[in-house]
């Protein structure tokens, strides 16, 4: 039934709707991504600015593209080494700048430089997300350089490539001042999305504690998510971690490090829930839990939302503790305070108040994170960074280039290898139909088309298709409409800058948006390189070189093609690897004089990033014919045990870590010691035999969720390690068989 728009619950809902756009459009206006874009923007226009008044508009075009290309991998990234992050890009597109303009006069000559060009680019795929931005800033080189007029002597290629060159280096020393002056502001703005992600999923894992949940769909939700989050984790240890030695570097850090605990208390809150939903007694009390872990990610949405405005630290609201509000609605416990002391496991049912008290500890805990984060925040705790402030180099990314990446996708079934030979391909065959257009080709405008849509797997190329198309119409008509005002040069110069700005931000975010912009960007660059150009019959070979290149990048995606289910078995081998060094670690009794657990940390890293890979992988799947799909079954389950193992071992760890006085260690060290043999026994795919060594109370016979303490908070904790690491094992025991599944 309609609701009448005087309807004060309709009206509700119309606000709260309107207020969220507003916050997501005032979230994506303060991100960093578009920071990072605005200052590229301003480099052009100064950049070219200077040059157009100093050598003309020849100078500042041709500048323009040593700029663009030497923008791209220009991203938020560590102060230290910015210049080796930047510096491959126009040191390898100068001579191919270079070339093209020497070549121009001679098509088969030019057609060689353009396939060899591209083989050697794409190839820079191999290092990964360091060498992506590298490939297309080749890429563009060569491209960009045949957008200008054909040069008529050697003198005027060797002067348009000294303006190329004079581009590219004062917009490398542009982007380490920046990289320098903005290091605060990005690790505000890295922290501030890592927030806001985590708050999304803090609200997926409410919605399981519904009474009838979708699992399905909840659990790709959540691994979508977690995958997600993983990434922009990594991104944000990059620069949040480097060098924390000032005070507001230090706040930060600790925020993020109170974060990753915070996410490890999530991912327990799956532990015994499916055993909670089935307990009667459990059910008027869902809907706190599930308020309280609303509230918590609203609060951290709040708090990111304040980094982002760069407000004061007193003026940044506190979390609120909701453990009382929540201690208000649980039932009482089935045994008093009094009675807590060493209890033998039961068997039988399970207690409704016990599963509910540990339930709202483990949301209490995500809650106290919350706290800390934002008591951090305003300035009301000091920051406990001994673990990072010595070894924060051990945490981030990798810097140096090395041969390595590249020597190992040299193989004939290697994804890079395959890849650089598609383009290569698409490329030359690109090339050859642009040469037999029947209108006034541009043939670079097919070529470039077809570089930015094909990509290395089905599900990106086909997705980029299609936004590529719908946005170079929307921009056609937005160029036809400002062209028919007839702006100055210095109109278009700004415009060329802002238009390359934002394809810069939104090109890893929405390439709809990208690829609007870069038509805009690419359009008028053509028109100030080529004057006396007719901007409606520029505009309609535009569409149409747009159509076939993105038809021929689509075809070529199926010419030797690197299905994912030929990936997918070295990254369930990498998780599980991942999975089994964590285990070791986190079931290592640490002495209690050694204060550091770098390495368990170290692990849980790998952890997450090698099931974030899985995950991914396991979506770009889905677009590819159905007869190469990896079983999606067997890979959901291995994904989701893995994070069921991850949450028991970090139980165990925080009992290690924080109530080791409550353990008979007599009994927990021999457990622990044979825990850690199982699991790694499991994920080498070797099933262990249950010897007459097994530890008393460790029991390998049973199956998941067959043993319950009646406490968790009773004087003798060991009944309950037992549990978790029986649990433990037996998700491991799953993992091995979910990754034979695939494997088979």
């Amino acid at each position: 039934m309609n609701r009448h728009p005087t309807d004060p619950t309709f009206l509700a809902k119309q606000v709260t709707r309107l207020h969220g756009r507003t916050q997501n459009a005032l979230r994506i206006a303060l991100s960093h991504y578009v920071t990072n874009g605005l200052t590229v923007a301003l480099g052009l226009v100064l950049i070219m600015l200077a040059l157009f008044e100093s050598a003309g508009v020849a100078a500042a075009a041709s500048a323009a593209v040593g700029v663009i290309i030497t923008s791209l991998p220009d991203v938020p990234s560590p102060r230290r080494r910015k210049v080796m992050q930047v510096l491959p890009a126009p040191l390898l597109g100068t001579p191919l700048f270079m070339l093209v303009q020497l070549t121009r006069q001679d098509t088969l000559l030019l057609g060689a430089v353009l396939v060899a060009g591209t083989f050697l680019a794409v190839m820079l795929m191999a290092w990964g997300k360091r060498g992506g931005p590298i490939c297309f800033s080749l890429l563009f080189s060569m491209l960009f350089s045949m957008a200008a007029p054909p040069m008529s002597s050697l003198q005027q290629v060797l002067q348009h490539t000294a303006w190329f060159v004079a581009g590219a280096g004062l917009y490398l020393l542009w982007a380490v001042l920046t990289t320098h002056l903005l290091n605060q502001r990005f690790r505000a703005q890295l922290l501030a999305e890592c927030l806001h992600s985590f708050a999304q999923i803090l609200r997926t894992q409410a919605q399981r504690f519904d009474i009838d949940p979708n699992y399905q769909a909840l659990l790709e939700a959540m691994l979508n998510r977690q995958a997600s989050l993983a990434d922009q984790l990594q991104a944000a240890r990059d620069v949040v971690l480097e060098s924390p030695t000032t005070a507001p570097r230090q706040q930060y850090a600790a925020m993020l490090l109170s974060l990753l605990e915070a996410r490890d208390h999530q991912l327990a809150c799956d532990l015994d829930l499916d055993v909670l939903l089935t307990q009667r007694g459990a059910v008027s009390v869902l809907p706190a839990l599930q308020q309280t872990l609303n509230t918590t990610a609203d609060e951290l949405e709040t708090l990111g939302m304040a980094l982002l405005l760069g407000r004061r630290k007193k003026s940044i609201p506190p979390i609120r503790d909701l453990r009382p509000q929540l201690a208000g609605v649980l039932p009482a416990r089935t045994q008093t305070p009094a009675a807590l002391a060493p209890q033998p496991i039961r068997t039988d049912a399970p207690d409704a108040a016990a599963l509910l008290h540990s339930m709202a500890d483990r949301i209490g805990h995500i809650n106290d994170e919350a706290v800390k984060m934002a008591a951090l925040a305003r300035g009301d705790v000091a920051p406990e960074l001994s673990l990072v402030r010595n070894q924060w180099q051990l945490f981030v990314s990798a810097t140096q280039w090395s041969w390595k990446p590249l020597l190992g996708q040299l193989g004939w079934r290697a994804p890079t290898l395959r890849y650089a030979l598609r383009a290569t391909l698409a490329v030359a065959v690109g090339y050859g139909v642009s040469l037999h257009l029947p209108w006034a080709t541009h043939e670079y405008w097919i070529l470039i088309t077809i570089v930015v849509v094909m990509r290395g797997n089905l599900a990106q190329t086909v997705q980029r298709r299609n936004a590529r198309v719908a946005g170079t119409v929307l921009g056609c008509l937005l160029v036809m409409a400002l062209l028919m005002t007839h702006p100055g040069g210095k109109m278009l110069f700004l415009i060329v800058a802002l238009s390359a700005g934002m394809a810069h931000a939104f090109a890893l975010r929405r390439y709809l948006y990208t690829t609007i912009a870069a038509t805009i960007s690419g359009l008028l660059q053509a028109h100030l390189l080529l004057v006396g150009l007719q901007p409606t019959f520029a505009i309609g070979e535009r569409l149409a070189d747009t159509v076939l290149g993105a038809l021929l990048a689509w075809l070529f995606s199926y010419v030797l093609p690197s299905w994912e289910r030929s990936q997918i078995p070295g990254l369930v081998k990498r998780s599980m690897q991942a999975q089994g060094e964590h285990a070791k670690l986190a079931l290592a009794l640490l002495d209690t004089a050694q204060t550091t657990d770098v390495n368990w940390r170290l692990a849980r890293r790998e952890a997450y990033d090698s099931l974030s890979a899985l995950t991914l992988a396991t979506q770009r799947s889905m677009a590819e014919p159905r007869q190469v799909r990896p079983p999606l079954e067997p890979l959901e389950t291995l994904q989701a045990r893995s994070y069921q193992l991850l949450a028991q071992l970090t139980a165990v760890k925080s009992l290690l870590l924080l109530r080791r006085g409550q353990l008979d260690l007599a009994q927990a060290t021999p457990a622990l010691e044979h825990a850690a043999q199982c699991i790694e026994a499991e994920l080498l795919g070797q099933a262990p035999a249950v010897s007459n060594q097994t530890p008393p109370g460790f029991s390998m016979a049973g199956q998941p969720y067959v043993e319950r303490p009646d406490m968790l908070v009773a004087a003798d904790l060991t009944p309950w390690l037992l549990r978790r690491l029986q649990l433990a094992c037996a998700m491991a025991r799953e993992l091995r068989l979910a990754a034979s599944r695939i494997h088979a």
